[in-house]
């Protein structure tokens, strides 16, 4: 016999029993690795750094909010609105009477003179001034070789007139004095008016009443401080100052005395 024999051998019956085994094998393997996922190892996830920890912030203020406005109460039925009037006519302007005007007529008895109105120069004398704001003026006049004269005038509406005289004297003077006598003394006021001289005083004895034609003496001592008055024919008063130890007053008192008569000797009219 050869070594090879190429004579065919009948299969063996355990072939396929053997091939079926490791069929159902591999299906059973297969079907475990799908269960659990196959076979490999599933990888192990690495943990992210953790965050570092915001800082909280504060919430911010909220804003106030209005309150809602109520509604406006609604009036259960419509009012009806007015009826208009109709427009009045308007009042017919009255006209101005032309005596409403004021003006201020100036007079002097030396025409020509300087007039002046609150220091103001006008013109001259006789001068009428229209349109005056009225109220209280201070009417000054001067004149060569005559003393000033003034006067505050009240002017209201319509037309003033002032006459201003330079020949005319006015006097209203007093002085406080003390009279001294044999018997004690007295005070009093010693007043001087366009007519004379009166003392007034609590002693009746002592006061009096001279006009000028009645009087003989009027002097003042300066230096003595004092003040004479002597009666024709009567009784003399020697008067001093009771508030001041000095004699000015007095002196003032005779200046305007003695100036006033002398315009009366010469003529001047006697202001009442």
């Amino acid at each position: 016999m050869s070594v090879f024999d190429e004579t065919p051998k009948e299969p063996s019956s355990r072939t396929p029993l053997v091939v079926g085994g490791l069929a159902v094998v591999l299906l059973l393997i297969g079907g475990a690795l799908f269960l659990t996922g196959g076979g490999d190892e599933a990888p192990v996830a690495t943990p992210a750094p953790a965050a570092a920890p915001k800082r909280a912030e504060a919430p911010a203020p909220k804003k106030a909010e209005p309150a809602p406005a109520e509604p406006a109460p609604t009036d259960p039925e419509p009012r009806r609105a007015p009826a208009k009037k109709a427009a009045e006519p308007a009042p017919a302007p009255v006209a101005e009477a032309a005596g409403d005007a004021t003006t201020l007529t100036i007079e002097s008895d030396i025409p020509g003179a300087s007039v002046f109105v609150d220091r103001e120069f006008v013109g001259t004398a006789p001068v009428t001034l229209k349109n005056v704001a009225p109220g209280q003026k201070r009417v000054n006049l001067s004149a060569e070789g005559f003393e000033g004269v003034q006067r505050a005038v009240d002017v209201g509406p319509g037309e003033n007139t002032i006459t201003l005289r330079f020949k005319e004297v006015r006097l209203n003077t007093s002085v406080g004095v003390s009279h001294k006598h044999g018997m004690g003394g007295c005070e009093g006021t010693l007043r001087a008016t366009i007519d004379g001289l009166v003392y007034e005083t609590s002693n009746k004895g002592d006061a009096f009443n001279l006009p000028y034609a009645q009087v003989e003496s009027f002097e003042v001592n300066y230096l003595e401080k004092n003040l004479k008055v002597k009666q024709k024919g009567g009784k003399t008063w020697n008067f001093t100052d009771k508030a001041a130890t000095n004699a000015d007053k007095l002196f003032v008192f005779h200046r305007d005395v003695t100036a006033a008569r002398e315009k009366l000797a010469k003529g001047y009219t006697a202001a009442r």
